[in-house]
């Protein structure tokens, strides 16, 4: 019996696992990969985003709510979860606004990415999910996400850096998540205006003509099947996400139809990749995983 897969899913926040290539953790989990979602705040300045949870109680508890929403989440998806332990920094209004002292991204680099080497030295994933450099948006716990997850995947596989952090493991690729692409919005606001329904995506698709996107996509994984577990599993972080709100005014088939695939920017892989790909774990063989280390393996890194 070869060695089971293991994906690891680096976030933000509560939630973000659920927004950010749920479905494709879904169709890995019911093929056997064995996933675990690293999540680096608690969520605990995040705004509440549903009317129908605005309340004092949960506003005064905000943060073991969104703990609660968590676990629910992780349950649905079925993959396994753990809080790295930072503060969420919060979304300022203005860019010269400072950030709360001792939030996760005014931390320094090393003191914010030694848990998750930890992480990746104790669950030892072949393939890691992150945000790219711009964070998928600008909050600054996204593009920390970002570098801490860099600096992970370069130094778990050494054992000269983070030394206090358990046993070297080199994971074999890195991606970023591209799932908030233009063409993906454009093909499913022409999709809906074709049938009639109008489209809410005007303006999400006006952003981006200031804005080229840096990463090309390298990577669609094909996961329309689990679109329902991907939406209940948003649907749990009900503090986050309004059922009657932007999340699923597309309906769930045209979505299926029009667009099946979460998508991926290849950034770091020390596997032969042949691009493109439909598969985060092609040439990964998780038999031969333990034996690559870094001065052996073969660097195709994209981006």
């Amino acid at each position: 019996m070869s060695a089971p897969l293991r994906l690891m899913a680096v976030h933000a926040h509560p939630d973000d696992e659920s927004s950010k290539g749920a479905a494709t953790m879904a169709r890995y989990v019911a093929e056997g990969v064995d996933v675990l979602v690293c999540t680096l705040t608690g969520g605990e300045r995040g705004s509440i985003l549903n009317p129908k949870m605005d309340r004092p109680d949960i506003l005064e508890n905000i943060g073991e709510v969104r703990r609660l929403e968590m676990e629910r989440a992780r349950e649905i998806l079925g993959v396994r979860q753990r809080f790295m332990g930072f503060v969420d920094s919060g979304l300022p209004d203005d860019e010269s606004e400072p950030l709360p002292e001792g939030c996760f991204a005014l931390q320094p680099l090393e003191v914010a990415t030694a848990p998750l080497v930890a992480a990746v030295r104790e669950f030892r994933p072949h393939v890691i999910l992150t945000y790219d450099d711009d964070g998928g948006y600008p909050h600054p716990d996204h593009i920390m996400t970002n570098r801490v997850s860099v600096e992970a995947f370069e130094a778990a596989g050494d054992p000269d850096r983070y030394p206090e952090a358990g046993e070297p493991w080199q994971p074999l690729k890195l991606y970023y998540q591209m799932g908030f692409t233009k063409a993906r919005f454009e093909a499913l606001h022409e999709a809906m205006n074709a049938r009639g329904m109008g489209s809410p995506y005007s303006d999400w698709i006006s952003r981006w003509e200031d804005r080229p996107e840096k990463w090309p996509v390298t990577t669609r994984v094909p996961c329309g099947e689990h679109f329902e577990t991907r939406d209940r599993a948003l649907l749990a972080h009900a503090t986050q996400v309004d059922p009657d709100g932007f999340w699923f005014v597309c309906p769930r088939e045209l979505q299926q139809e029009i667009w099946p695939t979460e998508d991926y920017h290849l950034a770091r892989s020390l596997v032969d990749a042949e691009l493109p790909e439909d598969d985060l774990f092609t040439g990964v063989h998780a038999d031969e995983a333990a034996g690559v280390c870094c001065s052996q393996a073969a660097d195709t890194t994209t981006g």
